[in-house]
């Protein structure tokens, strides 16, 4: 579950919000007037968004290879994806 709180909450209850995320799995959009700014989240969510944000690019550069006739030297591609 994502709880919004507002920076001046966050300011106030900084190490209780932190040992929430870190340790409860709790994710917390941080808004400022209304308008959602920022977010915290475990490092274990970040690192599942940036594994999915990976394979998009890779999905995604597989498809535009796939779009040319052009060999691409598989070393060249590797180097190219940073793999």
């Amino acid at each position: 579950m994502i709880h919004k709180v507002t920076v001046a909450d966050v300011r106030k209850n900084f190490s209780h919000i932190i040992n929430k995320v870190a340790y409860g799995k709790e994710s917390f959009v941080l808004t400022r007037r209304g308008q959602a700014i920022a977010a915290l989240v475990s490092i274990e969510d970040l690192k599942l968004i940036q594994d999915l944000e990976e394979r998009l690019d890779i999905e995604d550069a597989w498809k535009a290879r796939n779009e040319t006739d052009e060999a691409i030297p598989w070393e060249s591609l590797k180097a190219e994806l940073d793999l």
